[in-house]
């Protein structure tokens, strides 16, 4: 057997590939779940339906993308009874993704009761941060009662670059410091020293951290209490503020970065600001980490807008050639997996492709082979 499955349950869509060894047979995304007049009803008919128009024989294991792992899954993981009980208690953790992950791997076992169903946590890479980076500083006692501290995002992502990153450096992957920026509608930083992550962005939840589509990133936590004291904002409100009317969108009205680049092209202000805080939030992250890691190796760029805007490459590592970081113009506006920066540079700037399926994939077969 040598197909894998990858199954990506997101809060609205399931985006699926089929993998033979490295070979894509298929692939496909199901959107606009339980909407009126968009796709099927729920996520179970969604996974029913893909699976129902693929071809599964010989098939080694099933991979689902799980958002939240908590403390407890720091790596891939065989599902059992527990393993589903476990992620459905930290569904407060991650509210919108970890009810539609369980529903995938629940239908899928159900469908597929032979198959090695393997959850692949985007929280897991993140395990070797240190506790000087995991902690807040807060009251300890309550910060174990109720599960706070760092945890990341991306993971899989993160995984996926840097350890390509450090196949176009020619180098072994336990000797490569990377700084992985992955920057789409969610965007998050990653300090990888050695394939270990040793400082992330996002938190406790991916609300933290860089601006993003919709999502404010880093602020003052005071702003928190001043907008329920002062505007009478209540918590649902709060949340919904910060994570769905905040980041691009709440300071343009749209959560695009093209369009963003397009009004700041005809030079409309809010855009021009919106681009300006966009950026500077990622050099912030860029230098911290360079002194986090000692040593940098190279800098990547991911995802939709690290893949595709090269202004926003440009801007967010302009002034940084002190330590070695720059950016070539004419090779920053080329296209796909590609070196940026000159061939001089003291650190290499890459964009790269991420691709969290295939490392979903390699995941859940490591996991499948090894339970024989």
């Amino acid at each position: 057997m040598s197909k894998v499955l990858v199954l990506n349950s997101g809060s609205s869509s399931v985006k699926y590939r089929l993998y033979d060894g490295e070979h894509v047979l298929d692939r496909g995304i199901v959107e606009r779940i339980g909407e009126p007049g968009g796709g099927p009803g729920d996520h179970a008919a969604a996974i029913r339906q893909i699976l129902a128009g693929l071809d599964l024989t010989r098939l080694a294991a099933v991979g689902h993308r799980v958002v939240h792992g908590g403390r407890r899954f720091t790596a891939p993981t065989l599902v059992d009874d527990a393993v589903l009980a476990a992620i459905a208690d930290l569904i407060p953790l991650a509210p919108l993704h970890n009810p539609a992950n369980l529903t995938g791997i629940a239908v899928a076992r159900e469908a597929l009761p032979a198959v090695p169903q393997v959850a692949v946590f985007d929280t897991a890479f993140h395990h070797t941060l240190p506790d000087s980076t995991a902690t807040y500083a807060i009251d300890q006692e309550v910060a174990q009662r109720y599960g706070i501290r760092r945890y990341g995002f991306h993971g899989t992502s993160h995984a996926y670059v840097s350890r390509r990153t450090a196949d176009l450096l020619g180098r072994p992957y336990a000797e490569v410091n990377t700084i992985s920026l992955h920057l789409g509608n969610g965007a998050s930083a990653c300090a990888v020293a050695g394939g270990r992550s040793v400082a992330t962005s996002m938190g406790m939840s991916p609300l933290e951290g860089l601006v993003m589509g919709t999502r404010s990133g880093d602020l003052d936590p005071a702003i928190v209490f001043h907008l329920r004291r002062e505007g009478g904002l209540g918590v649902d409100e709060i949340d919904d503020l910060l994570n769905h009317r905040s980041g691009l969108l709440g300071l343009t009205g749209v959560n695009d970065m093209r369009e963003v680049l397009a009004r700041r092209a005809a030079g409309d202000q809010a855009a021009t600001l919106a681009f300006d805080v966009y950026c500077r939030r990622i050099t912030s992250y860029v230098g911290a980490y360079y002194a986090l890691l000692g040593r940098v190796d190279a800098v990547a760029f991911t995802a939709g807008v690290g893949e595709h805007a090269a202004p926003v490459r440009a801007a967010a590592l302009a002034g940084l050639g002190r330590l070695g970081i720059t950016v070539d113009p004419q090779r920053n506006a080329g296209s796909g997996d590609r070196l940026i920066s000159p061939d001089d540079a003291e650190v290499a700037v890459y964009v790269i492709g991420t691709d969290e399926e295939r490392e979903i994939a390699r995941e859940a077969r490591a996991v499948a082979e090894a339970a024989g």
